[in-house]
C-alpha cells in the first residue's frame, strides 16, 4: 500500500485527525506501520485507546478501493497534508485536514482568500450583504471561501461567481451527501470557477459533529473571516473563534440592535471584531488598497501607509531574480521578521513577489522592468 493510499485509509477512522496522525507517524516513523502495528503497539501512543486501536485494525483494502471509485466517479484529486501544493494557509494552522478531496482546482493565488459566513435563516439585508461583499472583494482580487450552506454561504458564492472570481466551498459532507442538495447546481458552477473542497471520506454523511470541523477549514483558508449575519448560537460564531485561535483578521456586519441575526454580529463587534461598513473597511485592516481586476495592469496602487513606503521599497529592492531566503532577508534588514512578513504578503498581493518552497522569495517575472 502506498503512503497516499495509507493515509488516505487512516482519515476514513474519524477520530483520528492530524494531531493523533502526528502522534502516530513519531512514534511508528511511517504510515505503513501505522497499519501494521498490533494493538497493544497502537494504544502506547497518547490518545489512542482500545476504540480508535479496533477501527484502524478493521480498515479494508475493499474500503480503500471503493472510495478511489467514488472519487473518480465524482471527478475528484485527492490530495494529502504532505503534498507540496497543499494549501499554504491551511497547512499552518494547529490541525490542518490529513486528506482534502478536491472538485475544481486549488491555485496559489488562493492564499489571498476571505472568509464570507453567516446565518443560514438570513434576512434581506443579510443575503444582499453577502453578495456585495463578495461580489466587491472578488473583483479586488480575492477568493472567496465559504461553506455553501443556505442563506449567506449561498450568496457569498453567488456574489464571487457573478463577479467572474474565484470562490471555495468547504463542505461538512462527503461528496456522495452533497448539502444542502438544492446546491447541486451551485456547486458545480464553483467547481468551474474555484473548487468545492472536502475533509471527510466520499460517504460521510452531513452530521451537525461535522460542521464545526468544517469551518475550521473556511477560517483555515482564508486571511480572515468576514460574519455578515450571526444569531446567538451561530455556527458563523464558530468559525469567527477558529479565525482568532489560528491568528487570522475577523470583521463583522453591524445590525439592527433588535434583530436576532444581528446579535452574534453585534457581539462580536464589543469584543473587537473590526466593524465593516464597506469594502474599503476590510482592505484597510490589511493595509491594502487592491485595484480591481480591470485596472490591476494599468495601475500601480500605493498599498501602504506613508511610513511604510520606504521599508517596502527596500525589501522589494533586496529581492531579485535569484531566490532569497527570509534568513537572507532578515540578515540583509534591520527589520523585525514580522515587518518582514507583513511586507512580503502586501508585495505578493501586488503580484510583485511571489513565494518559492522553503520560504524563498524571488521577483514575479511577468513584472515589467521599471517596477
Amino acid at each position: 500500500m502506498t503512503r497516499l493510499e495509507t493515509l488516505i485509509s487512516l482519515n476514513m477512522v474519524p477520530e483520528i485527525g492530524s494531531i493523533r496522525l502526528g502522534k502516530l507517524l513519531k512514534y511508528f516513523g511511517k504510515a505503513e506501520n501505522i497499519l501494521k502495528a498490533p494493538g497493544e503497539k497502537l494504544m502506547v501512543v497518547s490518545g489512542i485507546g482500545q476504540n480508535i486501536a479496533d477501527k484502524i485494525h478493521s480498515l479494508k483494502k475493499e474500503d480503500l478501493d471503493k472510495e478511489f471509485t467514488l472519487a473518480k466517479k465524482y471527478g475528484l484529486k485527492i490530495m494529502t497534508f504532505e503534498d507540496k501544493d497543499y494549501p499554504e494557509n491551511l497547512k499552518n494552522i494547529y490541525d490542518p485536514p490529513i486528506v482534502l478531496y478536491i472538485k475544481g482546482e486549488l491555485k496559489v493565488e488562493d492564499k489571498f482568500s476571505l472568509g464570507v459566513v453567516g446565518s443560514r435563516r438570513a434576512s434581506y439585508y443579510g443575503l444582499n450583504s453577502a453578495e456585495k461583499f463578495a461580489y466587491e472583494l472578488s473583483e479586488k482580487g480575492f477568493t472567496i471561501v465559504s461553506g455553501m450552506a443556505r442563506g449567506i454561504d449561498t450568496y457569498a458564492h453567488k456574489g464571487a461567481l457573478k463577479q467572474g472570481g474565484r470562490t471555495i466551498a468547504v463542505m461538512g459532507s462527503g461528496f456522495s451527501y452533497l448539502y444542502p442538495a438544492e446546491n447541486k447546481k451551485l456547486a458545480e458552477e464553483i467547481a468551474q470557477n474555484g473548487a468545492v473542497i472536502s475533509e471527510f471520506p466520499c460517504e460521510a454523511r452531513p452530521l451537525p459533529q461535522n460542521f464545526p470541523q468544517r469551518n475550521r477549514v473556511i477560517s483555515g483558508l482564508s486571511l480572515g473571516i468576514l460574519v455578515v449575519e450571526a444569531a446567538r448560537n451561530s455556527g458563523a460564531l464558530i468559525t469567527a473563534d477558529f479565525a482568532l485561535e489560528q491568528g487570522r483578521e475577523v470583521f463583522a456586519l453591524p445590525g439592527k440592535v433588535d434583530s436576532n441575526t444581528s446579535f452574534g454580529t453585534n457581539g462580536l463587534i464589543k469584543q473587537g471584531a473590526k466593524l465593516v461598513s464597506c469594502v474599503e473597511d476590510v482592505l484597510e485592516e490589511f493595509n491594502l488598497s487592491v485595484s480591481t481586476k480591470e485596472t490591476a495592469k494599468e495601475e500601480k496602487p500605493n498599498v501602504l501607509k506613508p511610513e511604510l513606503v520606504n521599508a517596502e521599497s527596500n525589501l522589494y529592492n533586496l529581492i531579485l531574480k535569484q531566490p532569497i531566503s527570509l534568513d537572507e532577508i532578515v540578515e540583509n534588514t534591520n527589520m523585525s521578521i514580522p515587518v518582514i512578513s507583513d511586507l512580503l504578503l502586501r508585495l505578493q498581493m501586488r503580484k510583485l513577489v511571489r513565494q518559492l518552497p522553503g520560504k524563498q522569495f524571488i521577483r514575479n517575472e511577468h513584472v515589467p522592468k521599471n517596477e
